[in-house]
């Protein structure tokens, strides 16, 4: 059994896998029940990632579990091509999350839209690359900005999808940030798709939250001729899975265990 760690400022989720079988996930644990939770399974690897914590402080961290662990890193070898200008600053959760994309649908290209304290649009490409993407702001740290950054908005938080046009000052933050996200992202989809077929994933915290108001692809796609780009009736299909990352994790843990 194999045992993926994606660790956060303050928590940790941990996922269980038999080969390619998530089997339990769970999520807001902290060191102690990380380690309990292992000795009670029969784990044999152990990959962890980390957007925050360095290698030296993820080995002080898990220095008593003595199974084999590996450390996800920019130099950790991974069965995807990186064609990214700076691969030493790109996040392990948009590496693991691409890498799990292209084990779920090989041989596509596919546009992963990570919905949370950041969003983040990558896409990788059919030929099994990292071929980069965009980083935009997510929906919490919107509504911060807009109370941070001016003298008289107050703080508000989503109260479900709001009408488009908001008839007091609350509701008008809710829509400007809300619907702009939804316009965002599926600005985002008809962009990407100019480059061909797709395959579309939503991740993250937000995406459940998105998933009704982002387009469905109940026909193909009609795109004007762009140079070097592919037009007309191109086609994608949608699919939120909330354990990307963790099945990135696990194909590298395995990847790397194959290779050893």
């Amino acid at each position: 059994m194999n045992a993926v760690i994606d660790l956060g400022n303050t928590y940790a989720k941990i996922g269980f896998f038999e080969e390619n079988q998530l089997l339990e996930v769970h999520r807001g644990l902290e060191f102690p029940k990380i380690e309990k939770l292992i000795l009670l399974n029969n784990v044999k690897n152990i990959i962890i990632s980390s957007v925050t914590k360095s290698q030296s402080e993820l080995e002080d961290i898990f220095n008593k579990i003595s199974i084999t662990k590996l450390f996800l890193s920019p130099v950790t070898p991974v069965p995807i091509k990186k064609h990214y200008e700076t691969p030493q600053t790109l996040g392990s959760d948009r590496l693991a999350g691409a890498v799990g994309a292209n084990f779920l649908f090989p041989n596509q290209n596919v546009l992963i839209i990570d919905m949370g304290t950041a969003i983040k649009y990558d896409y990788v490409s059919s030929i099994g690359a990292f071929e980069g993407g965009i980083i935009s702001l997510g929906m919490r740290i919107r509504f911060e900005a807009l109370h941070t950054f001016t003298k008289r908005l107050p703080l508000v938080e989503a109260e479900g999808i709001p009408d488009l046009i908001g008839k007091n000052t609350k509701a008008c933050i809710q829509s400007g940030v809300i619907n702009a996200i939804i316009a965002e992202a599926n600005g985002m989809i008809e962009n990407y798709l100019k480059l061909g077929n797709c395959q579309v994933i939503l991740c993250g915290g937000d995406a459940s939250f998105f998933e009704s108001q982002i387009k469905k692809p109940t026909f193909a796609v009609d795109l004007a001729n762009d140079s070097n780009q592919v037009a007309s009736n191109t086609t994608f299909s949608i699919q939120n899975i909330p354990n990307l990352t963790l099945i990135g994790l696990n194909r590298i843990l395995q990847y790397n265990v194959e290779t050893n």
